[in-house]
């Protein structure tokens, strides 16, 4: 039988939401604690899983909490450690959410002290503390969490092992990072310039990734695409290049600060001020889209209800909006055709109480690697990034939920900032050591959407 607790962390503390049971990972179901529910700081954990007294379907259930796991190299690796077909969602989710992204974490623990875990009607409860601000002002020692020093060995070892080492890190931190490269929370002391594992409920402030085997260069693609951005005035999470020797792609990897964390807020553990954690959904979960269905392969409307998530949750959808068009338009310009509705994500405040859009991600120039032209969702009638200009954009403003002059302010503004802005971030990276920068720049240039404008 299946039994998780569900929590969710509000103001820096962990506040029980509901539980996921069922037989096994085919039925099982959602539900929310009443209590939960009619406390004046419970808010739903997801606009696709609203407050209802009854259990959300199988289905449900799964559109949701299967995102908070990782893809790829790393689930089937999990799965084949837990001994589990790679469609157990449950079993994996178990083992690696203790951290996830956002502010749910998933547990177990309090059942192995039931004395009813083996009936269907089990509940026990688990009291929900008072909600209030006195340990953040005052933050104390915690037993319950641990930050273990990373030698600079452990730290290359992880750059040089790929997938693998980073996988075995997941199942021995516990922790859940969605994607399909290899990838890991850690926690950054940029003051001393030191990188800790975090354990047990201890959160991280970094998401740390791997360069990928089969795509050369992809770290420092994924780098001057950030840049490219920050230049072009958009909204993206801070990140840097951890090089561990002379730049090669088994030596680098790639530290993103992690926009669902408040640095510096938490508890102190090991000496070290944690991170509280924000509540975070990406669009997939919001919309109730699996992650298989993450890619829109028939036209259905990907794009217009994502910006209908915007005008109906953000607290500032004007703002978001155009925030929105801007991170379309770009991944269209520098040719990334990834930008998948999981690369889009929802940023909660830490009461839970406002919605706006978070920074822009995971942004990466895929047609420099000879990638699919197709993007991830329509631009107008058009998915072929070599078929979709200038006009595909105006011509989606009516489903956007955008005026058409706004729509051609806002593209013709980025595609005027673009070339300056990415020659900018190439130079940058370039007297950082990164000579290849440029040659990243002239293919951004020649295979991106920004060539045939």
């Amino acid at each position: 039988m299946i039994y998780l607790n569900v929590y969710i962390e509000i103001l820096g503390k962990q506040v029980k939401v509901g539980k996921i049971t069922g037989d096994d990972y085919s039925d099982a179901c959602f539900k929310y604690d009443e209590e939960y529910m009619e406390a004046d700081y419970g808010e739903p954990i997801s606009i696709s899983l609203p407050f209802r007294k009854d259990s959300f379907s199988p289905e449900q259930t799964r559109s949701y909490f299967e995102s908070l796991l990782p893809e790829g190299f790393s689930r089937r690796a999990v799965a084949g450690w837990a001994k589990v077909d790679e469609g157990d969602y449950i079993t994996i989710l178990k083992v690696l959410g203790s951290e996830c992204l956002g502010a749910v974490r998933i547990d177990d623990s309090d059942l192995a002290n039931s004395k009813q875990a083996n009936s269907k009607n089990a509940d026990p409860k688990l009291d929900n503390p008072k909600l209030d601000n006195s340990n953040l002002a005052n933050p104390k020692q915690s037993n319950q969490k641990n930050y273990v020093k990373l030698s600079l060995a452990e730290v290359k070892a992880l750059a040089a092992e790929g997938a693998t080492k980073s996988t075995s890190i997941l199942m021995e931190t516990h922790l859940s990072l969605t994607g399909a490269s290899g990838k890991v929370g850690l926690f950054y002391d940029s003051e001393n310039d030191t990188w800790y594992l975090p354990k047990g409920e201890a959160p991280s402030s970094h998401i740390v990734k791997q360069s990928h085997v089969r795509l050369e260069k992809i770290i420092l693609n994924e780098q001057l695409c950030m840049l490219t951005a920050k230049n072009c005035d958009m909204n993206v999470c801070d990140s840097f290049i951890i090089n561990l020797g002379k730049g090669k792609d088994e030596e680098v990897l790639y530290a993103t600060q992690r926009y669902d964390r408040l640095l510096g807020q938490g508890e102190i553990v090991e000496g070290l001020i944690s991170p509280i954690r924000l509540h975070q959904e990406d669009f997939a979960q919001a919309l109730g889209i699996k992650p298989a269905d993450k890619y829109e392969k028939e036209k259905s409307g990907y794009l217009g209800k994502m910006f209908g998530l915007i005008q109906n949750y953000s607290s500032n959808p004007i703002e978001d909006k155009k925030r929105l068009l801007e991170s379309v338009i770009f991944s269209f310009l520098i040719g990334n055709t990834d930008c998948h509705v999981k690369n889009f994500s929802l940023l909660y405040s830490k009461d839970l109480k406002s919605v706006r859009l978070s920074p822009a991600y995971d942004i990466v120039a895929t047609q420099v690697y000879h990638s699919t032209p197709e993007m991830s969702f329509y631009i107008g009638n058009e998915v072929d990034i070599n078929r979709i200009n200038r006009s595909s954009f105006v011509d989606s403003a009516y489903e956007l939920g955008l005026g058409r002059g706004m729509v051609e302010k806002t593209f013709d503004n980025m595609a005027m900032k673009f070339e300056d802005a990415l020659t900018s971030a190439a130079k940058e990276l370039k007297q950082m050591g990164y000579k290849d920068a440029i040659k990243i720049k002239k293919s951004i240039l020649e295979t991106g959407g920004f060539h045939h404008i």
